[in-house]
């Protein structure tokens, strides 16, 4: 093919409004199949090459297999895209819109492992403002028009936007709250299957007070719902969960959940064979995942793996 086969698979899909389960399950393949399509790690067969060909016919009437030989622009013409519109970028330029030194690597981490952390999150992370009380956040993660993976978080009625890197077992995230340009920043514990279901790491925002003071804190993710590929339904969804009272009703936060949130640290507890700064070790992760991405959109609920590593 005279360019990439991925990102005019990418562009197509984008199109058509077609998530890769959807086109995996026209296509009876597993959508890890066409996950490796649209990173670009294979090509595929001849075969599937063939009945993809025929599918997109169906939505695009005259495509044909000889099509994927056309330049991007022509293959971009001929479905109706708009490069820059739908890629989000000049296809010449190397400009995204998080341009960071090192990008490619990201956007090739991203390309690969973003099925495993779209959909919908609940948080739950301490109260800065009242110590001893907890707050629940609700996100959504999905990969965006430039390859990213896209973060919004909704906090009673306030939203924050943003993106997660994946790289190596980490998350990096970077999000801006939209109404006070106010800038966030987490690091997280990932996961190594299919589908993650839980995920913890630290933030450090500024606090609310009067001198917005940088404050650290940790953090757990647990999935409470997966995308359903329809776009307008899935924001639709996003902003019912962001208007949510987000402050945790007394009593509902385990202790265990609690001392995991807000573990001693600091000089006495480091006398005593503990931290002696904020940290979150890999062994005390609750981060979890499936090997399969089928099941339940509903995932294992941290209090539960917690109690589970209880002596």
């Amino acid at each position: 093919m005279s360019e990439p086969f991925a990102k005019k698979l990418e562009l197509t899909l984008k199109v058509l409004s077609m998530s890769r389960s959807r086109l995996a399950a026209g296509l009876a393949v597993d959508k890890s199949v066409v996950g490796r399509w649209v990173s670009g790690a294979v090509q595929p067969s001849a075969h599937n090459l063939s009945l993809l060909s025929a599918l997109i016919a169906e939505r695009i009437p005259g495509f044909t297999a000889l099509d994927w030989d056309r330049t991007l622009p022509s293959f971009a013409d001929l479905i109706g895209a708009d490069l820059e519109t739908v890629s989000g970028r000049n296809p010449a330029s190397p400009t995204l819109g998080l341009p960071l030194v090192g990008m490619d690597q990201f956007l090739s981490a991203t390309a690969l492992r973003s099925e495993a952390y779209e959909g919908f999150w609940r948080s739950t992370r301490p109260y800065v403002m009242e110590p001893g009380r907890f707050i629940h956040d609700h996100g959504i993660v999905r990969r965006d028009a430039n390859g990213l993976l896209r973060l919004r978080i909704g906090t009673g009625g306030t939203v924050v936007d943003g993106w997660i890197l994946p790289l190596g077992s980490q998350l990096y995230i970077i999000v801006i709250d939209v109404i006070t340009g106010a800038v966030l920043f987490g690091l997280f514990n990932g996961v190594s299957g299919a589908r993650a279901d839980v995920v913890d790491g630290l933030v450090l925002a500024p606090s609310m007070d009067a001198g917005r003071t940088p404050t650290a804190h940790a953090m757990v993710f647990e999935r409470i719902g997966s995308l359903t590929g329809d776009t307008e339904a899935d924001d639709k969804h996003f902003l019912e969960l962001a208007i949510l009272n987000p402050v945790a009703p007394d009593g509902s936060i385990s202790e265990a959940m609690r001392e995991h949130l807000t573990g001693d640290f600091g000089p006495a507890a480091a006398a005593r064979g503990g931290e002696l700064l904020l940290r979150l070790p890999i062994w005390e992760s609750l981060a979890r995942g499936q090997v399969y991405s089928e099941g339940p959109a509903e995932g294992v609920a941290a209090s539960e793996l917690l109690t589970k590593q209880q002596p």
